[in-house]
């Protein structure tokens, strides 16, 4: 039977590990079955990550939309209800950048719904 030499190729798996783990703490980039169980892991949380972003980003726009319509006597249930039924047409991250950055903006989308 002829002889199989496998260290190229482990070696680069190995390193291919050890390289995504860099910045790990202790063991985790250091030891290669440590840091492939932590890599594993990692990148399961980075999938589960990238969807909760999304969840995460929503609740902080209602949150930022919410506390700039209460100061003009509004709360955020209202608020979208009545922007629903007007004309305006302007999406959460729009409206939390607008409470945020240019509130004098903000108060004329108030008083345009409050109007309605």
């Amino acid at each position: 039977m002829t002889r199989v030499k496998r260290g190229n190729v482990s070696r680069k798996r190995h390193k291919k590990v050890l390289n995504m783990t860099k910045g790990f703490r202790g063991a985790a980039s250091l030891l290669f079955r440590t840091a492939n169980q932590q890599n594993m892991k990692a990148l399961r949380y980075s999938y589960t990550g990238r969807r909760k972003k999304k969840r995460d980003f929503r609740r902080l726009w209602i949150a930022r939309v919410n506390a700039a319509t209460r100061r003009y006597g509004m709360n955020y249930s209202e608020f979208m209800n009545t922007l629903k039924n007007s004309t305006i047409q302007l999406n959460r991250k729009v409206l939390a950048q607008l409470s945020i950055c240019d509130p004098e903006a903000f108060l004329q989308i108030v008083l345009k719904i409050q109007k309605v």
